[in-house]
């Protein structure tokens, strides 16, 4: 078993170093910290290339378990130093154990087939905790994926891991551009559906069923003329208070699980 001791370690200058994407991108990996979404991802079927631990910071009674688990599968290991280990850590509070794996994402062509689609359309979201929130909604609501389009947002940030809680390795994600990811909706028979506030139609009353696309924006700018103009049903969010809008995943949830109660009943 590696042991990491020293901070000038060039492994541990170059764990360091994928704090910043275009090291992550260069190196095409993903970074998980943290005992619960690295469970999840795992749970998945993710198989990690790398995973980093320190024993005297973990904090839950199944850490040991699941490090045995991946040791035994062949993971390879490496136990780190206390001051290490803070150093290496994307967080503020570290509970010992860090993976490092390929990225996530694939092909549009790739994303499974709903039977029919429930997908999420996210557009240029800026903040990576809503980016991971969605994710994580996607996954409890059975979405069939999420494709991001436009991104301002990396996918495989570590702040979209910790939001979605390891549900960006559990729903199928794409990266792709507006029109493309339209043409790809369209030969899979979807229908896009978009929330914005002069839609004569409240979302509850509109047809969510069958094959659809729920299509997201950024919260200062809203979903772009593109995806207005292409869209097959206009909806609204009713608002009662002095806020204009809601948060984007906030409001993503509602649409999402309204054409989940519609396929339900």
């Amino acid at each position: 078993m590696t042991i990491l001791s020293s901070l000038q370690n060039p492994t541990v200058k170059d764990l360091v170093r994928l704090r910043q994407r275009r090291h992550r991108d260069r190196a095409g990996v993903v970074l998980i910290e943290g005992l619960r979404e690295l469970s999840r991802a795992v749970a998945a079927g993710y198989v990690p290339d790398q995973l980093y631990i320190c024993p005297e910071l973990y904090a839950d009674g199944a850490t040991p378990g699941l490090v045995s688990d991946l040791d035994a599968s062949g993971v390879p290991l490496a136990t780190t130093t206390v001051p290490v280990f803070q150093k290496i850590a994307y967080r503020e509070h570290p509970d010992g154990v860090l993976a490092v794996g390929p990225q996530v994402g694939r092909a549009l062509a790739d994303l499974p087939d709903g039977s029919p689609d429930l997908l999420i359309v996210a557009e240029a979201i800026e903040k990576p905790g809503n980016l991971g929130t969605m994710l994580r909604t996607a996954d409890a609501a059975g979405a069939t994926g999420l494709i991001l389009t436009d991104p301002t947002t990396d996918l495989n940030n570590p702040n979209v891991v910790r939001a979605s809680q390891g549900a960006l390795f559990s729903v199928p994600c794409a990266e792709a551009g507006n029109q493309e990811t339209f043409d790809f909706l369209r030969t899979r028979g979807g229908r896009t559906v978009v929330a914005t506030p002069d839609a004569d139609t409240v979302y509850w009353d509109a047809d969510l069923s069958g094959n659809l696309a729920i299509v997201a924006g950024p919260e200062a700018a809203g979903v772009s003329r593109f995806w207005r103009e292409h869209a097959d049903v206009l909806v609204s969010i009713p608002m009662s208070g002095q806020a204009d809008s809601l948060n984007v995943a906030t409001a993503t949830a509602l649409v999402l699980y309204e054409a989940l109660r519609q396929r339900r009943s």
